[in-house]
């Protein structure tokens, strides 16, 4: 019975360190991934104007944010 219990605890284990690594790899790869498609700024008046967005000027880059 302490074999079976032993065994269940490890295979617990396991499965939680892969999700850990799995979710450690997805953000590592979103965040080397993500590419500025946006021009660069200084204030939020160089930023254009789409429809339905408001554009802003945040770390050096035009963001735009969808108007609710």
């Amino acid at each position: 019975m302490q074999r079976v219990k032993n065994m269940t605890e490890t295979l617990k284990f396991v499965y939680i360190l892969i999700l850990f690594i799995f979710i450690f790899l997805v953000l590592m790869v979103c965040d080397s991934a993500f590419i500025q498609l946006s021009k660069p700024c200084i204030s939020d008046k160089e930023c254009s104007i789409v429809k339905n967005y408001r554009a802003r000027c945040r770390k050096g880059y035009c963001v735009r944010r969808r108007i609710r």
